[in-house]
């Protein structure tokens, strides 16, 4: 009896310099963690396919329902995209839509449609798809046309 206490004693005190013992590594179940993906999944074909001066109802069909409604902000929709893969990746993308009255006017966040021109000198024009004159639609050139201009004349 005395010998399987000793045994007993020898195997607990040297139990914890086990790892320093060279045996077989030892594959030891995990617990399996799961990808999470939130939000509406936003690539840059579907913001490619978004243009300046399109209604609602067609951004909808192309992008899908917005994540976020803000209730002080109805002419500003915002998508939300993150991806968690455990250990390996963690993405979060954001895209904002602006709209004034029915008609989309301009296009933020981490994707812009490729065909926005975007001026090299001030990075922060470089990250967003606002309406610059060549595109931008009837209604505006209207509105710019009865507009005042600098010297306080209308043209």
């Amino acid at each position: 009896m005395k010998n399987l206490y000793l045994a007993f004693l020898i195997f607990c005190l040297t139990g914890c310099s086990l790892p320093q013992l060279k045996m077989p590594d030892l594959k030891i179940p995990r617990v399996y963690k799961l990808t999470v993906q939130q939000g509406n999944v936003i690539t840059q074909e579907m913001v490619d396919r978004l243009e300046p001066g399109m209604s609602r109802s067609q951004v909808e069909y192309v992008m899908g329902r917005a994540v976020l409604n803000d209730p002080f902000e109805a002419d500003e929709w915002v998508y939300l995209y993150s991806i968690e893969i455990p250990d390996y990746l963690t993405q979060v993308v954001k895209v904002v839509l602006t709209f004034e009255g029915n008609t989309l006017v301009s296009i933020t966040g981490d994707y812009v449609p490729k065909g926005v021109e975007t001026d090299s000198e001030d990075g922060a024009e470089a990250q967003t798809g606002e309406v610059n004159e060549a595109q931008a639609s009837p209604a505006t050139e209207a509105a710019a046309a009865t507009s005042p201009d600098e010297s306080g004349t209308s043209s």
